[in-house]
């Protein structure tokens, strides 16, 4: 269906649907009509099966069924989907789940609905639940080739900040265990109805076919939320606190692993942490 990122046609469908956003799930429509088909040419999209997670009325939907084998869009919110069923009724290779993707078995999903495809996550987020669904898209460890997501420009700038940096926190620690993130482009508040108050990015996350070291993965990921549970202190304090640990034991444990007691958690790379899940 042409014309979907048109305020006039958006608002004359979601009329006939008799349709009202809701601020509790986020829901902001896309009107800049450069954006999706840029974003799902970039998502690698073409040829492969295409997971997206809330298709609002199908504008990103319509560019991906263009260019891939398949699209399986999880809509949440069960008014959208006659609208949906409008707005992508030229289309063959389009499943629509009507779901909570936090609470899907992806892996199910993907063996029943993509079998031999390349698989590629491409969505524009809800800004109140972006870092949950990334992280379970991660965690869930998933045969995708990559993750490309409009979320909140401030969370796409964390999310892709290297390792070690000052913008750099726990999102961006665990985002880069599992995946190689970069920063795409930027999308400007203006290219929504209703406009946000913020601006947003879309990032692209090349998923590693695996780890880049051997980890107790639940030790490293519980050191990495208590380094950063209190950014303002040095490592030692944090990690005493956040662990449940003493003092003494904390400081034992990052010499044994080359850090300093004084660091920040910001500072540190992701091999210091494995280094401290390590000698725990």
């Amino acid at each position: 269906m042409n014309r979907l990122s048109d305020i006039g046609t958006i608002k004359e469908l979601l009329s006939k649907h008799g349709f009202t956003f809701s601020k509790s799930l986020g829901q902001n429509f896309l009107i800049n009509p450069s954006v999706c088909p840029r974003m799902a040419e970039l998502s690698g999209a073409g040829g492969a099966g295409v997971i997206e997670i809330g298709p609002g009325i199908g504008v990103l939907t319509n560019e991906l069924c263009k260019i891939s084998e398949k699209v399986v869009a999880v809509e949440l919110d069960k008014r959208l989907l006659p609208v949906l069923e409008e707005t992508l009724s030229e289309y063959d290779n389009v499943k629509i789940i009507n779901a909570d993707v936090m609470e899907l078995d992806l892996n199910k999903l993907i063996a029943e609905e993509f079998s031999g495809m390349d698989v590629v996550v491409c969505a524009n987020l809800p800004y109140y639940i972006t870092s949950p669904i990334i992280m379970k898209l991660l965690e869930d460890k998933l045969p995708l080739k990559a993750i490309t997501v409009m979320v909140q420009k401030e969370a796409a700038q964390r999310i892709c900040a290297d390792v070690g940096s000052r913008m750099s926190g726990a999102v961006t620690v665990s985002v880069n265990y599992y995946a190689k993130p970069q920063m795409l482009f930027s999308v400007s508040a203006g290219s929504f109805m209703p406009a946000p108050k913020v601006d947003s990015a879309v990032i692209r996350l090349d998923v590693l076919s695996e780890p880049p070291f051997k980890t107790d993965e639940k030790k490293f990921f519980e050191v990495v939320r208590a380094a950063f549970s209190q950014r303002r202190k040095v490592i030692s304090n944090s990690l005493s606190s956040g662990l449940s640990i003493s003092k003494d034991r904390t400081l034992e444990v990052l010499e044994a692993a080359n850090v300093p007691s004084n660091a920040r958690a910001e500072k540190l790379s992701l091999e210091n942490f494995a280094d401290i899940a390590k000698n725990l």
